[in-house]
């Protein structure tokens, strides 16, 4: 995740960090470090059932089935844990599996689903159906509907029941937890100064406030392998025309972005689409330089920039709170 490098610089130190495994597709930054990889499957090498998670009002259910069979000696994720948990002896075993198959837990997760929704397919009739779609009987989906019709029966999750402007538990975080002097949590949507935000002094050296997005060609690191979305959907940092002629950057250009905590060099985007002082890449490329060398990132991965310092309320990857210079490479 964040600082790309001091993660680096951490993972060399073997007392903090004895074994590394990785279970994945592909050899990614990741399984570099790992003293064992774990081969899986891709998602079009076995079966599976997923919903249709971000419907607006058509519901449907996809059987997922295998278009070509596993090479090599990679296996299911749930294949490799069930073998793990057999060597750790029979009671972790049952504990973990619960005697079932992978195919097995599909049948018996899909009949809690159908006792809930008579109306969904058997799990056979799925399966040989491919996807399952229900249209929304009113042609629309309506957000908290039964709180708008009647708010006094069917109140929110908040302390009032109500929809709230102020948030009296975020007061109350921000009365009770420990805070730096530059972390603010705010029971308010206000502005508030941050750290390596657009007052701080680390603006005399890097001038330009870098955002993260999440990206067309990728959903956060998956697909960033791929050629031809690499080819389609280039990795740039955007630029507004007035910080780019300061720096004698056109369009195209490759740049050094770059802070103390690491470089990347990527393709210049220049368009007044972003405010003067503040440049943004898409977040998810992946990292690719020589780290027993002069570390800068080809791949372009935000991370090489972001720093370890977790955000004041949710503890997460600081994405949009980094300062960097921009220069022409």
């Amino acid at each position: 995740h964040s600082d790309i490098n001091k993660t680096h610089d951490i993972l060399q130190d073997e007392s903090k960090c004895e074994t590394i495994v990785v279970v994945d597709n592909f050899m990614t930054s990741s399984a570099k470090y790992a003293d064992i990889v774990l081969p899986d499957l891709m998602t079009v090498e076995q079966e599976d059932i997923i919903p249709n998670d971000y419907a607006g009002n058509m519901g449907y259910l996809i059987f997922l089935q295998p278009v070509t069979a596993p090479k090599f000696e990679r296996k299911p994720i749930y294949w490799i844990m069930s073998e793990v948990a057999k060597r750790l002896g029979p009671d972790v075993y049952q504990k973990f599996t619960e005697g079932r198959t992978q195919e097995q837990w599909l049948r018996y997760l899909y009949a809690k689903m159908v006792a809930k929704d008579p109306l969904l397919p058997s799990y056979d009739a799925l399966k040989k159906m491919g996807i399952y779609k229900r249209k929304d009987p009113n042609g629309h989906f309506v957000a908290y509907k039964k709180f708008r019709d009647d708010p006094d029966a069917n109140p929110l999750k908040t302390p009032s029941g109500k929809i709230e402007i102020y948030s009296s538990k975020l007061a109350d975080i921000a009365a009770t937890w420990e805070l730096q002097k530059d972390e603010t949590i705010t029971p308010l949507p206000v502005y508030t100064s941050t750290f390596e935000g657009w007052d701080a002094p680390e603006r005399s050296k890097f001038p330009l406030q870098l955002f993260g997005f999440h990206f067309k060609a990728r959903t956060h690191s998956s697909y960033g392998n791929v050629d031809v979305l690499q080819a389609a959907c280039r990795q740039e940092v955007w630029l507004n025309p007035v910080d780019a002629e300061k720096r004698g950057i056109k369009n195209g250009d490759t740049v050094r972005v770059f802070n103390d905590r690491g470089e990347v060099r990527i393709a210049a985007k220049v368009t007044p689409r972003i405010m003067p002082g503040v440049s943004a890449m898409g977040q998810g490329a992946w990292h690719d330089a020589n780290m027993n060398g002069d570390r800068v990132d080809h791949g372009s991965c935000i991370n090489t920039l972001t720093t370890h310092r977790p955000s004041p309320l949710a503890k997460g990857n600081p994405q949009h709170t980094n300062l960097v210079q921009i220069e022409k490479a």
